[in-house]
């Protein structure tokens, strides 16, 4: 059942000035996350699966893949010179991985116990380097040892080089005593000092080794005193965050999914502190709308793709330095679906993140909306690249996530606009799963996506009008005359 069709129609002004400058969106803004389970399938991470290359590379020549989630506690390093399997036991066991789908992990009970080999990793690698990409890589504390630990990012370090940003050593740890992998009585000291423990035997191995940290569930009480404990042995904070949950709950729904989320606002609350007091950088390392791998009819939506995109961009504005969006398998909110063997798709969530790609990096800009009373789910942001696009050229994100009004936006970009287009993010209904086109045009195999065309929106005295259907996005960019 679709939602309601739009009802009524707004006017409402959008004032740029890109003299008031905001922060900058990096070219490695942009990531994914993958749970460290995939890694026993060793030819899905690699150069190898051309397919997969090109749907990471289409989001960007840089970003960030971030491998962990909740098997990272329950994969085990089996280092060179292990006993093997018997030849017929492996291309068996290959035969089976490769059907496989190692979706996000949904935390109902233990995940099945993994092994990750010194070929997955050095896969990993060419998977790297063939995308772009730069690594965060998980290791695991949970039920893992300080040595192992050790020899493992040992080896990943030799093999990554400087496409590795950095290890971390868990991953929600803030959970680990309702999860059962530590006593109800665990706590932050006990954490820390837990975290200390594996960070100075890998250090110890590894002298230069990078980590970020906590990677916790949303715990700002565990955030703070880390960035405070830690602050000279990371080189940036982490943490996750959902917006909904759980998917077995009837009032998680679309209407709710893009609404305002107060707890996001705790965690920029977090954020800033943590900023203010040891000036390091924060990244969303493991996020997605609705947590336990996605609510199918939400996270499979045209509404995914506006909420992440609009994710995307108030991270910035509020100072994080990068996303990775959770994933994998088919899990209901990943954004590259499918396996080596049947292939892969883009979810609608990916046209949300190819959104952001196409209107790139830069600085954000002073972005006003005026008059949107009656469209309280219109935001917008303004963006400039000095760099890249001609001096007089500025960039405007739009998201209408009002289900039922449509919206004219009259965008004034501070000096007279000769010409003005948009690219836009459309589907017939929100909770369309299917039919999702960027510049109506779908994304096609191995990443492959061209807009067919930018609408050429029409200019009253300089100022561009902007006719944005409910449940929709666009990419407007302006030219000065």
């Amino acid at each position: 059942m679709g939602l309601a069709q739009a009802a009524s129609s707004v006017s409402v002004q959008l004032k740029l000035n890109r003299h008031k400058r905001g922060n900058p969106i990096t070219a490695d803004f942009t990531g994914l996350s993958y749970e460290s389970a995939q890694l026993s399938q060793p030819d899905f991470f690699s150069a190898a699966n051309a397919e997969l290359v090109g749907f990471v590379r289409r989001l960007g020549a840089d970003g960030v893949l971030r491998i962990g989630g909740n098997t990272s506690e329950y994969c085990y390093w089996t280092p060179e010179g292990a006993p093997e399997q018997s030849a017929a036991t492996q291309n068996q066991d290959q035969a089976n991985v490769l059907q496989q789908a190692i979706g996000p992990d949904k935390g109902h009970q233990p995940p099945p116990k993994k092994t990750i080999t010194p070929k997955a990793v050095r896969n990993l690698g060419t998977f790297i380097q063939a995308t772009g990409w730069k690594l965060i890589y998980g290791l695991n504390m949970g039920t893992g040892t300080p040595e192992a630990a050790a020899d493992e990012a040992a080896f990943v370090m030799r093999t990554l080089g400087d496409r590795l940003i950095a290890f971390q050593l868990c991953n929600e740890p803030d959970l680990f005593s309702r999860n059962g992998l530590r006593p109800s009585t665990y706590d932050y000291e006990d954490f820390a000092k837990e975290w200390q423990h594996f960070y100075e035997a890998i250090r110890a191995r590894v002298p230069n080794a990078p980590f970020a940290g906590p990677d916790t569930a949303f715990n700002n009480e565990w955030l703070v005193p880390f960035a405070k404990q830690f602050k000279n042995e990371v080189a940036f904070l982490s943490q996750h965050y959902y917006a909904e949950g759980p998917p077995t709950d009837p009032s998680m729904t679309i209407e709710r999914l893009l609404r305002p989320n107060p707890r996001l606002e705790k965690e920029f609350e977090g954020m800033a502190e943590t900023k203010a007091e040891s000036h390091l950088p924060f990244r969303l390392a493991e996020t997605n709308s609705c947590y336990q791998g996605g609510k199918q009819g939400v996270s499979d939506t045209l509404a995914s793709a506006l909420w992440g995109a609009d994710l995307m961009y108030q991270l910035a504005a509020a100072g994080g330095v990068g996303i990775n969006f959770h994933g994998g398998g088919y899990g209901w909110y990943t954004p590259i679906a499918g396996t080596v063997a049947d292939g892969f798709t883009a979810r609608p969530i990916y046209y949300g993140m190819l959104l952001f790609a196409e209107a790139g990096p830069g600085n954000l800009i002073e972005a006003k909306l005026e008059g949107q009373d009656a469209a309280p789910l219109l935001t917008a942001y303004g963006v400039v690249n000095d760099a890249v696009l001609p001096h007089d050229t500025v960039r405007a994100v739009v998201f209408n996530k009002n289900a039922e009004v449509n919206v004219r936006v009259a965008i004034d970009a501070g000096e007279r606009a000769n010409r003005a287009q948009a690219l836009r993010l459309l589907a017939p209904r929100l909770d369309d799963t299917q039919d999702v086109t960027l510049g109506t045009n779908p994304v096609g195999a191995s990443g492959t996506w061209n807009a067919e065309h930018d609408d050429e929106l029409p200019l009253r005295d300089g100022t561009a009008m902007l006719d944005l259907p409910a449940g929709s996005a666009a990419l407007v960019t302006l030219q000065a005359g």
